[in-house]
């Protein structure tokens, strides 16, 4: 079939990955087009439309997200980020990922721990996450004030009062535009059911945004 495939586009006149830029084409490509076959062709990357980063944004912020702080233990002491761009990757084996920019000076601390707990945070925790969401270099000691403990297997900083925690030691890492895509092995995880009642906080357009009360029905106009 992949052959078939490669003569159709070559009778067609479009180049092939078997088919350098610099080469000539095959001479079935110059062959007149069949009737009903339209030409094929790829967009090169200088046709392709610039994409706004400002609309960008507005548009993905459309999608709302719960918020985690992913917090490490290395020889510094403790350290960590807001992060926003967290989900559950596979069940077997266990794994999540994380999303943090290349740029991020708190990732090397992270990765030279080879260990983190995702902290994902509660209804209430608007003000606990502004005081991890700012730059290192503006804020040195987030953990200043912070209440945390040791994760069960990794000794990462696990945060007081969070609705769910979960322990991992970081099990890949790719790249991913001006971000890093890191994929953690799950090794503990937990949830404070008290504190789970409250609900998530969600991100959402650039705000925080909670649930409605369960049972709670929309105004009506």
């Amino acid at each position: 079939m992949a052959a078939t495939a490669v003569r159709y586009l070559r009778s067609v006149g479009s180049p092939t990955a078997a088919t350098r830029r610099d080469e000539p084409l095959p001479r079935a490509a110059s062959a007149p087009l069949r009737p009903g076959r339209p030409a094929l062709r790829a967009v090169r990357a200088d046709e392709r439309l610039p994409l706004d980063p400002a609309e960008f944004r507005r548009v993905l912020g459309h999608f709302a997200s719960g918020v985690t702080v992913i917090a490490a233990l290395d020889e510094e002491g403790p350290a960590g980020f807001a992060c926003q761009s967290f989900s559950s990757l596979s069940l077997d084996p266990p794994l999540i990922a994380f999303m943090v920019a290349r740029t991020s000076t708190t990732w090397p601390r992270i990765a030279r721990a080879g260990a983190f707990c995702a902290n994902i945070l509660g209804a209430d925790q608007g003000e606990l996450c502004r005081g991890f969401a700012v730059s290192a270099s503006r804020r040195p000691d987030k953990f200043a004030g912070v209440r945390h403990q040791p994760a069960p297997v990794t000794g990462s900083p696990r945060l007081a009062d969070v609705p769910a925690w979960i322990d991992c030691t970081v099990h890949a890492v790719h790249t991913g535009g001006d971000h890093l895509v890191v994929v953690g092995r799950v090794r503990a995880l937990g949830t404070d059911d008290l504190t789970a009642r409250s609900g998530p906080l969600l991100f959402h357009r650039g705000e925080f945004a909670t649930l409605a009360p369960p049972g709670q029905d929309r105004a009506q106009p």
